[in-house]
C-alpha cells in the first residue's frame, strides 16, 4: 500500500510536509500547485513552492515530493516542466481537480475536465518535453458539473503519457461537501485498464474511512489530505491497522470504531507544533504566521478534544512572541511527570 500527502494550496504545503513526514507513515508528498500563466517561471519560484527541490526532492525526513504544476495551455506549461526536470524533482504532477473559481475561471484546474482533447493536449506536451525516466501523473476529479465525461477524461490523460492517475472522488461541482463518490473510482479503473496505478482521494479521515475507502473504491493506495493534517497519525494507524490483519472487505471496516483515539496523543503532538511553529516564523510573513497556527489547531479540534482549548487560547493572540511562551508553556504541562 501506498499512502500520498494531499497538495492542499495554504495548508499542506512545504511545512506541514515536514512536520507530518517526520511523524511518520507517507511514502510521498506532492506540492502545493505552481500556477504556470504563459511565462517562464524563475528557479526561485520553484523553490518557494518546493524547498525539497534542494534536497534531492525529498523532506527532510527524506520522503520525495512530487512537484505539481497547473495550468491549461500546453506549451506553456511544457517549457515550465522542462525547466522544473533540470531542478530535480521527483516527478512532475497536472492539476485537473482545482476546484477553486479563479482558477478554473482562467481555464486551468477542474474547468478542463469539460475538454478531454484539452486534457490530451497538455498531458501530451509534459511528456514530450521532461525525459523519459521523469514520472508524469496527474489529478482529477470526477468531472466538472456532472461526472458524464469522467472515464473520457482520465483516458485521455493515461493516452497521452500519464501513469499514475490521482482521483479525488467528487466533481467541480460537489466541492468538498461530503460524501466523496468512492464507488464511482472502479468506472474509471475500468476506462483506463488495469496496469495503470490509481490512487483515491477524499473524505479520509480515520482509520475506518480508509477501510471503506480502500473497498468501495478497489484502490490499494491512497492519497491523505485534511485528515492528516487532523490527524497526523492517520497514516500511522492505518498502516497498523493493516499490519493486524483487518481484512479487506467493507464489513470489517464496522468493527474499526470511529472515534478511536488518535494514535499520537496531545503531549505528544506539541514538540511537532512547535516545530511547526518555528519553520512558520522562519519562512512565512509575520502577518501570516499566527494564521497559520490558528487554522492548524482548527483542523486538530476534529480529532484532539485538547486543541479546542487550544485553539480558544491561541485565536485572541496576535503577538509572535505571545504565540511562541504559550507554547513553552503547554509543553512544560505536558512534560513527562507533569499534570495539565
Amino acid at each position: 500500500m501506498q499512502l500520498l500527502l494531499a497538495p492542499m494550496e495554504g495548508l499542506l504545503d512545504f511545512v506541514l510536509r515536514d512536520v507530518l513526514t517526520r511523524i511518520g507513515g507517507a511514502d510521498r508528498c506532492v506540492s502545493e500547485f505552481i500556477r504556470i500563466s504563459g511565462t517562464l517561471l524563475p528557479e526561485r519560484v520553484f523553490l518557494r513552492f518546493m524547498p525539497e527541490l534542494a534536497n534531492g526532492s525529498r523532506t527532510l525526513a527524506g520522503v520525495p515530493v512530487r512537484a505539481q504544476l497547473l495550468g491549461s495551455d500546453p506549451v506553456s506549461v511544457a517549457e515550465n516542466a522542462a525547466f522544473l526536470a533540470t531542478l530535480g524533482p521527483e516527478g512532475i504532477d497536472l492539476n485537473f481537480g482545482c476546484p477553486a473559481r479563479t482558477v478554473n475561471r482562467h481555464g486551468g484546474g477542474a474547468s478542463m475536465l469539460q475538454d478531454p482533447e484539452s486534457i490530451a493536449r497538455l498531458v501530451a506536451a509534459v511528456r514530450r518535453a521532461v525525459p523519459g525516466h521523469l514520472p508524469v501523473s496527474a489529478k482529477m476529479r470526477l468531472g466538472f458539473d456532472d461526472r458524464g465525461r469522467m472515464r473520457e477524461c482520465a483516458q485521455a490523460m493515461v493516452e497521452s503519457g500519464a501513469c499514475e492517475l490521482v482521483v479525488h472522488a467528487r466533481t467541480k461541482a460537489d466541492g468538498y461537501r461530503p460524501p466523496a463518490y468512492w464507488e464511482q473510482i472502479p468506472l474509471i479503473r475500468e476506462a483506463v485498464g488495469p496496469h495503470i496505478p490509481i490512487i483515491a482521494n477524499g473524505e479520509i479521515w480515520s482509520v475506518q474511512d480508509a477501510l471503506r475507502c480502500r473497498e468501495q473504491s478497489g484502490c490499494a493506495d491512497l492519497m491523505l489530505g485534511r485528515g492528516s493534517v487532523a490527524d497526523p497519525g492517520l497514516a500511522l494507524a492505518i498502516r497498523a491497522a493493516l499490519a493486524q490483519g483487518v481484512p479487506f472487505v467493507d464489513t470489517f471496516a464496522d468493527a474499526v470504531p470511529a472515534t478511536l483515539p488518535p494514535l499520537l496523543p496531545w503531549a505528544q503532538m506539541l514538540p511537532h507544533m512547535q516545530r511547526f511553529w518555528v519553520l512558520v516564523c522562519e519562512h512565512l510573513t509575520p502577518n501570516q504566521r499566527g494564521g497559520r497556527l490558528k487554522q492548524w489547531l482548527n483542523l486538530l479540534r476534529r480529532r484532539y478534544p485538547e486543541a479546542e482549548t487550544a485553539y480558544q487560547q491561541v485565536r485572541i493572540l496576535t503577538d509572535q512572541n505571545a504565540i511562541s511562551q504559550w507554547l513553552e508553556q503547554q509543553l512544560a504541562a505536558h512534560a513527562p511527570g507533569q499534570h495539565a
